[in-house]
């Protein structure tokens, strides 16, 4: 007669062959991570901080890190398929956090060379041998540079601001960012009015513009750093109350767009960014993963830059961005988990131009001043992965006393990417004059 096992060992092995098999991808994680693994696109995403002063030892850095990133249980979660289930990604629990396998220190580079290396780094695909995350430590004329990658389907923007905001002001608690990839997500259920605008989103509203078209394996990458009151005069301008500035953003990205002569002639249907809205309730500002849905806004190429924001402030506050998000996260986490013919012509058009025309992010670190060690964080910048069809992304990142707007693009829109950050800072300035 065999021994039967006590419990504590039955407990163990469930979990084990748990950690084995793993757990399946929440459809949105699934849907970023086809996109690398089919051979589409790479998905790294990326946010670029700078310091001002000395930098720290990389053992110090590393302990550091051990600290204040051990308790996120998704950083030691490494995607792929089970044997079994071959036709949806899993994620499977990994080992203890091992800060020596995922954060280096790059060779000492200059400031107008930064670019070039985050371009570099932003084209190499973080694989499924081990957790898809890498922080280095890059130092740089005056100070250096933490740059976070990450698998876009283990991250999302917000994350990637946690982490640091983690890193250098260490929060009291992190017990809502340790729950269980094994907990379903649950997100508020909206009022059928929203369900009904997030069902009619899906409607195409834009069109092919010049630079729509298939992305390279290379990526180019330049920014535009302004302090932060050139924005705060834009949100200003509006004679009838302050402008967001995620207005101000989207509407300086419709000007630069036609400035630079991309926008096409034909009024309708026009130019279109797809803007991430985060939807994350008021308890789960410290969960990593990806919380959040996109809602697609018109950018007005036509008129005065003030015109141009009086037009984006109207529907981003008429829409009712967080509701409308809210409906569209609801839908999508509740999509069945198997792929098909369906969901396949869904996937195209979703990347495709008439869906929208470029991806436009823009967040905040929200606080104050943060340092590591002595060396004060000066500023972030987010670096967007592109998605198929879409060789163009940008992203505005508020941080204290410093904006950064930064475009991405591939290799063959590498122009585009060098001049547009400017020409959002130029639209931003005429704003707020």
């Amino acid at each position: 007669m065999t021994p039967s096992k006590p419990p504590a060992a039955l407990a163990a092995s469930r979990h084990d062959a748990e950690r084995s098999a793993g757990v399946e991808m929440p459809p949105l994680d699934a849907w970023l991570h086809r996109h690398q693994s089919s051979g589409a696109v790479c998905m790294t995403t990326g946010l670029l901080a700078w310091f001002e002063g000395t930098p720290p030892a990389l053992p110090e850095l590393r302990a550091l890190a051990q600290r204040r990133w051990g308790p996120y249980a998704r950083l030691r979660l490494t995607p792929g398929f089970h044997p079994a289930h071959l036709d949806w990604p899993r994620w499977t629990g990994g080992p203890d956090f091992d800060p020596a396998q995922h954060i280096t220190s790059l060779p000492a580079t200059g400031s107008a060379a930064l670019e070039g290396l985050a371009a570099q780094l932003l084209a190499q695909p973080l694989g499924p041998s081990r957790p898809p995350w890498q922080l280095h430590l890059v130092p740089v004329e005056g100070g250096f540079a933490l740059l976070l990658r990450a698998h876009h389907a283990l991250l999302d923007g917000m994350s990637l601001i946690t982490l640091l905001r983690a890193l250098l002001a260490a929060p009291e608690a992190t017990a809502g960012a340790v729950s269980s990839p094994r907990i379903p997500r649950q997100y508020p259920g909206p009022p059928r009015h929203a369900l009904a605008r997030a069902l009619a989103d899906v409607l195409p509203r834009a069109r092919p513009l010049p630079f729509h078209g298939r992305v390279d394996t290379r990526r180019a990458v330049s920014w535009s750093r302004m302090p932060v009151a050139e924005v705060r005069a834009a949100r200003d301008a509006l004679p009838t109350g302050r402008a967001s500035s995620n207005a101000v953003f989207l509407a300086a990205t419709a000007g630069a767009l036609r400035s630079a002569g991309v926008t096409g002639r034909l009024p309708l249907p026009g130019v279109c960014a797809m803007v991430p809205v985060d939807v994350r309730t008021e308890g789960e500002t410290v969960v990593l993963g990806n919380h959040y849905a996109t809602v697609r806004v018109p950018l007005p190429a036509r008129g005065r830059p003030v015109q141009r924001l009086a037009a984006v402030d109207a529907f981003t506050r008429r829409a009712a961005l967080k509701e409308r998000a809210r409906a569209q996260a609801l839908m999508v986490s509740s999509a069945p988990r198997r792929y098909g013919l369906l969901s396949d012509a869904l996937g195209r058009y979703a990347d495709s131009p008439l869906y929208s025309s470029l991806l436009c992010s823009s967040a905040a670190t929200y606080t104050g001043p943060l340092a590591l060690g002595s060396a004060r964080l000066a500023a972030v910048a987010g670096l967007a992965p592109l998605s198929p069809g879409h060789p163009l992304a940008l992203t505005m990142i508020l941080h204290d006393a410093s904006v950064v707007v930064t475009a991405v693009t591939d290799q063959a829109h590498r122009e585009l990417a060098a001049r547009i950050p400017e020409l959002i800072r130029e639209e931003i300035r005429a704003m707020g004059t």
